[in-house]
Formats: C-alpha cells, structure tokens, sequence
C-alpha cells in the first residue's frame, strides 16, 4: 500500500486529530441548527409490547385481542428514529388522537442509554 501526503489519511495504529467544531455545544458559540430543521425524523409512539408465536399470529383476526406488556394508564413511549426521546399520554382533541408529553428524556440520559 502506498504512503498518502494527504494529512485526512492515517496507517494502523496511527492516531489523528481533527480540529474542534467551529460553534460546538459547550464552548461558548452560537450553533446553527437552520441546517437540520427540515431533516425528516420517524417519530413512533409505543403503547406497549408482547411476544408471540407465528402459530398464534397466524390465527389472529378482526375482533382479537392482544395482550401486551403495559398496563392501562401507563404512559406511552416516544421514539424517534428508534431511540427513546419520551414518555407521554393519549389524549383526544377535536375528535383527533395525539400525545402529551409527560417526561422528556435529557440528552445526557439518551446518550448514557446508547452505551
């Protein structure tokens, strides 16, 4: 393999510095987000779980009921692009289903989950 001039490549083992994020979170400047507000994110809301065989799926029909792994008034759980953001409650509003956010998950505590 050929040795690169170009400092963005590094052998094995090598370690390489990037420089710091111009307006990163922390340091005191101002971070632009207008970049990323229009990126489209999955936003799911789960009422609760349960395991099945395909046996008892395969004889599920109209009028079934599946039992799941929540009780009724537990709050729901909020994800967003798979990963819990927060917690929340059904509610009905102009004969529309939405939620309300009860608990908001901290950024600190969504990444301590991701390790």
């Amino acid at each position: 393999m050929s040795q690169s001039t170009d400092s963005t490549f590094a052998d094995a083992g090598e370690r390489v510095q990037f420089d710091p994020l111009q307006g990163a979170a922390g340091d005191g400047g101002d971070v632009n987000l207008d970049m990323i507000l229009d990126v489209p994110v999955t936003l799911a809301m789960e009422v609760g779980r349960t395991r099945i065989s395909i046996r008892n799926l395969l004889q599920l029909n109209q009028g079934s009921v599946v039992e799941l792994d929540r009780s009724a008034g537990e709050p729901l759980d909020v994800f967003v692009n798979g990963t819990l953001v927060a917690h929340g409650e059904v509610v009905v509003i102009n004969e529309k289903f939405g939620i309300r956010l009860t608990d908001v998950i901290s950024p600190a505590e969504r990444v301590r989950k991701l390790r």
